[in-house]
């Protein structure tokens, strides 16, 4: 695409919960270096249709623009992406722009990401150190064990990967492949692995681990190449293992 010239993008809007969803086209001008996110900011400044209808600015959510936070995740050209790191120039026009389905819509582009964090306290997804200050240093982790645990740790739970999910739908209680690399990763460390029966409990739970489908859609779109894929098994195996030797003990 050259400087100046123009491309139009098509968004998809809904003013609230339960609104009529409705189209809108904006012609915009291209410049090198131009992300969704600015084309998104240029609608803003001059919210007028492509055919020069007068109309309100979209609503989305941004912040960091560097691709850490995961707050503008949107669908852009049939893709679960991160709207910041997703250069116009990378793709075919007109440029499709839509809110992610698999979370309840706020307004337009902005979604409720809220059963993410909802699920992350079902799987105790944290380390507790409560009441620790003043034990002295935790335990060391190695080398090997960091380097394992750093590419899991990546996660911007931005949803893209829930997005991209077929067993995530409004059918089924499945968690999704962030919550539970997030296991995998809390059970990595030596103060996590504390833990681990409470969390393994929560992940073999219904909508846990069992109700992963392995159609490995989660690692293609996730943004910080997290190797979701070997996560969820690392974690399943470790379910299943932990699961015989409970039902061993009885």
């Amino acid at each position: 695409m050259n400087k100046s010239e123009k491309f139009t993008a098509r968004i998809k809007r809904q003013e609230g919960p339960g609104r009529e969803p409705y189209w809108e086209e904006f012609e915009l001008t291209f410049r090198p270096g131009m992300n969704v996110i600015i084309a998104l900011m240029d609608i803003q400044k001059n919210p007028a249709t492509r055919d020069n209808k007068k109309t309100t600015p979209v609503s989305w959510e941004c912040s960091c623009l560097e691709e850490v936070c995961g707050a503008c995740a949107m669908i852009i050209n049939g893709v679960p992406r991160q709207a910041c790191s997703t250069l116009i120039d990378g793709l075919e026009t007109p440029v499709v722009i839509e809110p992610l389905t698999k979370f309840p819509l706020v307004k337009d582009l902005v979604v409720d990401r809220r059963s993410i964090f909802e699920n992350f306290k079902k799987i105790r997804a944290w380390i507790p150190i409560d009441l620790t200050y003043g034990a002295g240093p935790g335990p060391r982790v190695s080398r090997e064990a960091q380097m394992k645990a750093y590419p899991l740790s990546r996660c911007i739970t931005c949803g893209d990967c829930l997005e991209a999910c077929p067993q995530v739908n409004s059918r089924s209680p499945f968690m999704g492949a962030a919550v539970l690399n997030q296991a995998t990763l809390m059970d990595s460390h030596p103060t996590g692995r504390m833990n681990r029966a409470e969390r393994l409990a929560a992940v073999r739970a219904k909508g846990g681990i069992g109700d992963c489908g392995n159609a490995q859609n989660c690692a293609r779109v996730c943004p910080k190449d997290i190797p979701l894929v070997d996560s969820i098994a690392r974690l399943n195996r470790e379910a299943i293992i932990d699961g015989l030797l409970k039902w061993l003990e009885k």
